[in-house]
């Protein structure tokens, strides 16, 4: 099974699920899944689709920060195939 194959049988966390209300004194929510391993090539987790580097800094990162992060996860599983359900 190739790799984007087994990406695309996750649910995937469009920017949309980070933008849609959050409750009063929360956060930008992360796009974890909860299957954290990272790509062969160890650029990417499998499940949330971020970099090394964006996954140390989230907890320090400011909301605008956090939703870039978002986008870049759109871009990445747009450019792999997977379009929002």
């Amino acid at each position: 099974m190739s790799k984007t194959a087994s990406r695309a049988q996750l649910p995937p966390p469009f920017l949309a699920l980070a933008t849609a209300a959050p409750k009063p004194g929360q956060t930008v929510p992360s796009p974890c899944v909860g299957i954290c391993r990272m790509t062969e090539s160890g650029d990417l987790c499998q499940g949330c689709w971020r970099t090394r580097d964006e996954l140390r800094a989230w907890k320090a990162s400011d909301d605008l920060s956090k939703l870039a992060v978002w986008q870049l996860v759109e871009q990445r599983q747009l450019a792999a195939g997977l379009h929002p359900t």
